[in-house]
C-alpha cells in the first residue's frame, strides 16, 4: 500500500523528516518497505530558463530549421537551431541550456550538448511541452505568457510536486491503516509516546447543503445482511473533465493515473478516509430506483473492463429496476459508467459484508481497491461523512449541485466494542509492569475510550473500524505496539526446559536426507499443492473421483490439490530446460492429496528427478548423461543413511514409467523409481530423458522407528576377493543372484558386486555377461584358498543349476 508523505501532513503537520517518520510507523507496525521519491514533472525542469526569440532566420543549410537568436537573462544571448515549424522572433519559450537532463518517452535520460547542426552552432533547444512533461503536445515549441522575464527558471512559473511516498506492507488485520487518515492516526499515537501532542485535522463537510430534490432515487436494499448500511445522493450539473493539477498529482504519486474528475474523486477520497464509493450515470438508472439484492445463477452482466461475467446467486449487485448496474464493492458495470457526456450522477456510499464481497472477488477474479478494503472490514460509522467530502469535493472541480437528501440506508447501527482490561493480564503479557497512567494515554491516543478505572483494570469501549481488536489479548498487543516492543527490558538471566524429542522426527529425518541430497548435486524444490484436473487425463494412475477440488479456486490452472509429485516437478524441470539449464538434479519433500469416498487423505512423498549430463562439460573427463543406476544408487545411500537395508525390488507396473522398479519391505511400498514415460513428457514440452523417484515417506518415517543401529568392530583378519564372469539369460536379474549367493554361504561370503555388464554380437541372442565380484572374510582367522575356493564351486554349481549360467 502506498503512502504520500505530503498527503499525510495534510492529516498531521509533523515536522519530522520522511526517514524518522518511516522507523516510527515500522515500530508501531505498519511496516514501511521502502520510500520511493516521487515528482510530477521528472527532472523537476531543473536547468530550463525562460527565454526571448531575438531573432529566428532561415538555417543556411536547411530549409526546414530555424536559426535563433535566445535571450535568457544573461549579457550573452545563445545561437540555437531549432525545427519547430511556429518558432518566431519575439515569443518567449523554455529552453533547456547545456547541461541540462531531459527525460525520453521510455523515461531514459539524455543529456543537452553543444553541438553543430547541419554547419551551424547550436547551444540548447527550445522545448515543446512533451519533452520537458507540461503536456502531449508535439506540434511545435512551447509559447510562454508575454509577462515572464527571460532567465526565469521554469520551475518557479510551473508547479512541480516533489513528494516521498511510503510503501507500506500492511498486514490483513490492519484494516483500519488502509487510508491515509488510518495511518494517520497511527503515526498520532505514535507521536504522543515521544511527547509530540499533534492534532488531526480531518476534512470539513459543514459546507454540504441540498439545493433541490429534483432528482430522488429512491433505495430499496433487500439483503440486509450482505449491506448492513447503503447511503446515496444524487449530484446534477457536473461537467466530467480532466481533473486539476493538484489532484492528479496527488494520485500519481500513490500509483493511479487519473481518469476524470468524478472517477478520480471517488477515487481521492477511497485512499484519504478508506471508504470506496461509486459514481453511477443518474440517466442510466431507470425508474430512478437503486435495488441492492442477489441475482439468480448464470445471469450475464458486463463489466467496466468489456468482460460479461456469469454471476453466482450469491454475489450482491447494485441493480435498478430492470437490470444490474454494478457488482457490489468489486467492480461497476460498462452500462451504467459515467462518461465525458454524463451531467448527472448517483453517488453511492456503502458498508458491505465483507466475507461475501471476498467470496465475490475471488469468484470472478477481481481484485480492485473498493474490493481490498471491503474484504478487509471498514468503518461503518463514516459512510455518510465520507459520501459529504465526496460530493463537496466533486463540486469543487466539476461543479454541480445537490439533488437530493442523502438516503441512508443503516436499519440496525453497529455498535462499538466493549472490553475490560486488567492490569494483571496485561503484566503478565507483557513481562513487565506499565504505568496505568501511560496505558491510558496510549489508548485514548488510539481512539479507545476508557469508561471506566478500577483498582483491578479498565472498562474499554473499541472503535466499530477497529475489527481487529475485540479481546483483551488484541487491546495488550496495541498498548504494545504504541509503547515500543524496544523498550521492553530483556532479563539477564533465561530459563530453558531441554526438550525430550526422538532423532525420528519428521523434520529430523527430512534435514538428515536434504543436506546428504545438497552435497550430491541437488537443489530442492517447492511447488505449489493446487495444480490442474488435465492431469489426471495425462496419467492412468490418478483417477477424477479421487480429486480433491478447490471451492473458490483462484483459476482453471488451480483448481484441485494434487494427486502426484510428478507432475508438478516436470513443471519445474520445463520451466528450466525451456532457459537453456538442461543439467538438473531436483528433490522435493510434499504431499499428495485424495478423495477415497467419504474421507480425505494426505500421504507425505520425497520426490527426486534427474536429467542431463551427470557433470557440466570439462577437457578432463567424457561427458555422461544421468542414467537409471545413477538414480538408484543415489537412492540407496538414502536408505543406507536410514538404516533400511533389506528392501526387495520388482518391476514396477505404472503408466508413470516406461522403466522402472519397485522397492518393498514386506508388503509395504518404500519407493517406486525409473524413467518417466516419453508421452508425459511430450506433454510438458520435455525433449530429453528424465528419471523420477517417489519415496513414500509415511512408509519410510514408518519402517526406520523400528530401525537399530548395529555397531561392530572393524575386521582383525583380512579380506580376499574372487571373480566370476558368467554368461546369463537376459531375464536374470543380479538381484536373483545376490540372494542365491548368500543362501549358498552365510559365514565367510560377506559382499556381493556387479562390476561390469556386457550384451552385444559377440555373444548368442538373449544372453548378457555378468562380471561378479565376492568379497570373503572370516572374523576368526585368516582365510586359506582352500576355504574360499570350496565356497566359489558351490557358488558357481548353484549358478549353473538355478539359472543356466556359464562361466566365460
Amino acid at each position: 500500500m502506498k503512502i504520500s508523505f505530503n498527503w499525510l501532513k495534510q492529516f498531521i503537520n509533523t515536522k519530522w523528516s520522511a526517514e524518522e517518520t518511516e522507523v516510527l510507523l515500522t515500530d508501531l507496525g505498519l511496516e514501511v518497505e521502502g520510500i520511493e521519491a516521487f515528482e510530477s514533472i521528472k527532472g523537476r525542469l531543473e536547468g530550463l530558463l525562460v527565454g526571448r526569440v531575438e531573432s529566428c532566420e532561415s538555417h543556411p543549410n536547411a530549409d526546414r530549421l530555424k536559426l535563433t537568436k535566445v535571450n535568457i537573462g544573461t549579457d550573452t544571448s545563445l545561437t540555437i537551431v531549432c525545427g519547430a515549424p511556429n518558432v518566431a522572433e519575439g515569443q518567449l519559450v523554455p529552453v533547456a541550456t547545456i547541461g541540462t537532463i531531459l527525460y525520453d518517452d521510455k523515461g531514459e535520460p539524455w543529456t543537452i550538448k553543444k553541438g553543430k547542426i547541419r554547419g551551424e552552432v547550436s547551444e540548447g533547444m527550445i522545448c515543446a511541452e512533451d519533452e520537458i512533461g507540461l503536456g502531449g503536445s508535439h506540434d511545435g515549441i512551447m509559447v510562454l505568457e508575454d509577462s515572464l522575464i527571460p532567465g526565469t527558471p521554469l520551475n518557479e512559473v510551473f508547479l512541480v510536486e516533489i513528494d516521498e511516498v511510503f510503501e507500506i506492507g500492511l498486514t490483513p488485520n490492519r484494516a483500519d491503516a488502509m487510508s491515509h487518515w488510518g495511518v494517520a492516526r497511527d503515526l498520532r499515537a505514535g507521536l504522543i509516546q515521544n511527547e509530540i501532542n499533534l492534532p488531526i485535522d480531518t476534512p470539513s463537510v459543514s459546507n454540504f447543503h441540498v439545493e433541490n430534490r429534483s432528482n430522488r432515487v429512491s433505495i430499496e436494499v433487500k439483503k440486509s445482511k450482505l449491506a448492513p448500511r447503503y447511503c446515496g445522493v444524487t449530484v446534477s450539473g457536473i461537467e466530467v473533465k480532466e481533473s486539476p493539477d493538484w489532484l492528479k498529482n496527488k494520485l500519481k504519486a500513490i500509483g493511479i493515473n487519473p481518469k476524470n474528475t468524478i472517477v478520480d474523486a471517488t477515487n481521492y477520497v477511497m485512499h484519504e478516509l478508506g471508504q470506496p464509493m461509486h459514481a453511477f450515470d443518474l440517466d442510466k438508472i431507470k425508474d430512478r430506483k437503486i435495488q441492492v439484492k442477489t441475482l439468480k445463477s448464470g445471469t450475464k452482466f458486463t463489466t467496466l473492463d468489456g468482460i460479461e461475467r456469469e454471476l453466482h446467486e450469491d454475489d450482491l449487485m447494485i441493480c435498478d429496476s430492470q437490470k444490474p448496474l454494478c457488482i457490489a464493492g468489486v467492480f461497476g458495470g460498462l452500462e451504467s459508467g459515467v462518461t465525458k457526456n454524463t451531467s448527472s450522477i448517483f453517488l453511492e456510499s456503502a458498508y458491505f459484508n465483507a466475507v461475501s464481497i471476498r467470496k465475490t472477488a475471488k469468484r470472478h477474479g477481481l481484485n480492485t481497491d473498493a474490493s481490498f478494503r471491503y474484504e478487509r472490514g471498514i468503518d461503518p460509522n463514516i459512510t455518510e461523512f465520507a459520501l459529504k467530502r465526496a460530493v463537496l469535493l466533486i463540486q469543487e472541480i466539476s461543479g454541480g449541485h445537490v439533488t437530493s437528501d442523502v438516503d441512508d440506508f443503516y436499519p440496525k447501527k453497529i455498535e462499538d466494542f466493549q472490553v475490560f482490561l486488567t492490569f494483571d493480564k496485561i503484566n503478565h503479557l507483557i513481562g513487565q509492569e506499565i504505568d496505568s497512567g501511560v496505558i491510558k494515554t496510549i489508548l485514548t491516543s488510539l481512539d479507545i475510550k476508557v469508561n471506566n478505572v478500577s483498582e483491578s483494570g479498565l472498562g474499554l469501549t473499541i472503535p466499530a473500524y477497529r475489527v481487529d481488536v475485540r479481546r483483551e489479548v488484541d487491546v495488550i498487543e496495541e498498548i504494545l505496539r504504541v509503547y515500543g516492543y524496544n523498550n521492553i527490558e530483556s532479563d539477564s538471566k533465561f530459563n530453558v526446559s531441554v526438550a525430550n524429542s526422538s532423532p525420528y522426527d519428521d523434520y529430523k529425518v527430512q534435514n538428515k536426507i536434504a543436506d546428504q541430497l545438497v552435497s550430491q548435486g541437488f537443489y530442492e524444490t517447492m511447488a505449489n499443492s493446487l495444480t490442474t484436473k488435465s492431469y489426471v487425463d495425462l496419467i492412468d494412475d490418478l483417477k477424477e473421483e479421487h480429486n480433491v477440488s478447490i471451492l473458490n479456486a483462484l483459476s482453471s490452472d488451480l483448481g484441485v490439490m494434487r494427486q502426484s509429485m510428478l507432475c508438478s516437478g516436470l513443471e519445474s524441470l520445463s520451466y528450466n530446460i525451456n532457459r537453456k539449464s538442461t543439467d538438473l538434479k531436483f528433490f522435493e519433500f510434499g504431499k499428495t492429496y485424495h478423495k477415497f469416498n467419504p474421507d480425505y487423505k494426505e500421504l507425505k512423498h520425497l520426490s527426486l528427478f534427474l536429467t542431463g549430463f551427470k557433470s557440466s562439460k570439462s577437457w578432463t573427463r567424457p561427458q555422461e548423461t544421468t542414467s537409471f543406476f545413477e538414480l538408484k544408487g543415489i537412492l540407496a545411500s538414502i536408505f543406507e543413511k536410514l538404516g533400511i537395508t533389506d528392501l526387495s525390488f520388482q518391476t514396477v507396473e505404472s503408466s508413470l514409467f516406461s522403466e522402472g522398479l519397485m522397492g518393498k519391505i514386506e508388503a509395504q511400498t518404500i519407493v517406486e523409481f525409473g524413467r518417466v514415460t516419453p508421452h508425459i513428457l511430450k506433454s510438458f514440452d520435455i525433449e530429453q530423458e528424465v528419471l523420477y523417484a517417489d519415496v513414500h515417506w509415511d512408509a519410510v518415517l514408518e519402517v526406520i522407528q523400528n530401525h537399530h543401529l548395529k555397531i561392530k568392530d572393524i575386521p582383525k583378519y583380512p579380506s580376499t576377493q574372487r571373480d566370476f564372469a558368467l554368461l546369463l539369460d537376459k531375464s536374470v536379474k543380479f538381484d536373483d543372484l545376490k540372494t542365491v549367493a548368500f543362501k549358498t554361504d552365510k559365514t565367510i561370503l560377506k559382499e556381493v558386486d556387479l562390476f561390469d555388464v556386457y550384451e552385444g554380437d559377440k555373444l548368442p541372442e538373449e544372453k548378457k555377461s555378468y562380471a561378479l565380484r565376492f568379497k570373503f572374510i572370516d572374523e576368526e582367522k585368516t582365510l586359506t584358498d582352500k576355504q574360499v575356493d570350496k565356497v566359489m564351486t558351490k557358488l558357481q554349481n548353484r549358478f549353473e543349476t538355478e539359472f543356466g549360467a556359464s562361466l566365460r
